[in-house]
């Protein structure tokens, strides 16, 4: 292990804490940009108490609502033009991962003349990397992405078929102000695609990531199993907070960068998932739901040990050796029959795509990201082949 750890973000977490809103914003400016998605916040009166907190505060605010569930790099544009015709001085993204996504990359894009899409890394020669951003609060209403305490987001171009990532250290949030309250109307398909997301997140370095990280492993297998505990119970019971809670933590610490220190984080799964909801505009952990079993499949066949270790510490599955084949095999099935038990998709047909375009895909995939040898960064490294048969396996 040879790394650097940094996260400057302010967690403040708990029940209630949206009330703290206008307190907290109000160290950083006077004009928030308010970025919202669709009517839920509104429609549940998270929108209104946010508005309130602000005002007793004495800051005001300009709005930029309708961020879309892959959020558009069209969204990005307006927000950016909103907050310089109303010389915001923060912004405050209040709903999901896409829309605090957004917020991340509205606050970078303030002070860029050009078009934001530029520092949207989708394969292009010349990126533009951000030197500064307004700064930034994260109020998440939805345990998922983590979006709220780290420096990464994902934006999509329709125009282009493309959804891509931008990771920066000027998109920390400076404060990323968390109440688990805000999750309880979140309906039940997309309570379990966040308990999939927050999952995988931790599987991408557990999997991908190099030897010899006992502690980033355990760490890694305690937000797994947190995940599997607690978010069946807040799946089938939206009023339970306490689950709400444990799986609001467990969303934040799986892509805070504190499972990942060490590992050499990568994410094959995310990217080819990335390209399937450019094209079709799926839910993004519903994707990797359906992908993600099939993948383990293939990865598991070129390095067994690291499965044989999540079978039996996840599921107590008991293995002839540490190469037991077998036994990862099993602890996989097992783990897509929680995401079944949940009513996650897992199969791609399940989501409406068929085998079509599986090239394509592949072809748009490498073309964002590729090793030195043209391959799709992970463990093993995947080709063109390997990623076609990958999505094959999961129609």
């Amino acid at each position: 292990m040879n790394f650097e750890f940094f996260n400057p973000t302010r967690l403040n977490f708990g029940a209630g804490k949206l009330a703290e809103l206008g307190k907290v914003t109000s160290q950083y400016g006077s004009k928030a940009l308010l970025v919202t998605g669709g009517n839920s916040v509104k429609s549940n009166g998270t929108f209104d108490k946010a508005v309130a907190s602000l005002k007793e505060a004495g800051v005001d605010y300009a709005e930029c609502s309708g961020v879309e569930p892959n959020p558009r790099i069209t969204s990005v544009r307006k927000g950016a033009e909103i907050a310089r015709k109303n010389d915001c001085d923060v912004v405050i993204g209040l709903g999901g991962g896409s829309v605090m996504d957004a917020a991340k990359v509205i606050a970078a894009a303030f002070y860029y003349d050009g078009d934001p899409w530029d520092m949207i890394f989708h394969g292009q020669q010349d990126v533009y990397v951000p030197t500064k951003a307004l700064p930034i609060i994260t109020v998440p209403t939805l345990a998922a992405t983590g979006s709220e305490m780290n420096m990464g987001a994902v934006i999509s171009n329709t125009e282009s078929k493309q959804k891509s990532p931008i990771q920066n250290e000027n998109l920390y949030p400076a404060v990323a102000l968390v109440d688990p309250e805000l999750t309880l109307t979140v309906p039940k398909n997309h309570t379990a695609y966040g308990v999939c997301d927050l999952i995988t997140h931790v599987t991408e370095g557990y999997f991908n990531g190099i030897d010899g990280t006992p502690i980033q492993d355990r760490f890694a297998e305690g937000v797994i199993l947190t995940a599997m505990e607690y978010g069946p119970k807040a799946v089938e019971d939206g009023s339970d907070l306490e689950a709400r809670t444990q799986i609001q933590w467990a969303s934040i610490v799986a892509l805070n960068g504190w499972v990942q220190a060490g590992v050499n984080f990568l994410a094959p799964v995310h990217m080819i998932e990335h390209t399937l909801s450019a094209y079709h505009d799926i839910p993004h952990a519903a994707g990797l739901s359906a992908i993600n079993p099939s993948w383990m499949r293939f990865a598991a066949k070129a390095r067994p040990s690291k499965f044989v270790q999540f079978a039996n510490r996840i599921f107590g599955i008991e293995a002839k050796d540490e190469n037991d084949l077998d036994c990862a095999f099993e602890g996989i099935k097992r783990f897509e029959t929680f995401l079944k038990k949940i009513n996650c998709p897992t199969s791609l047909s399940e989501l409406g795509i068929g085998d079509d375009l599986l090239s394509t895909y592949a072809e748009d995939t490498l073309h964002i990201i590729h090793d030195e040898n043209g391959n799709l960064p992970g463990r093993p490294p995947m080709t063109r082949e390997d990623i076609v048969d990958v999505l094959k396996s999961a129609i």
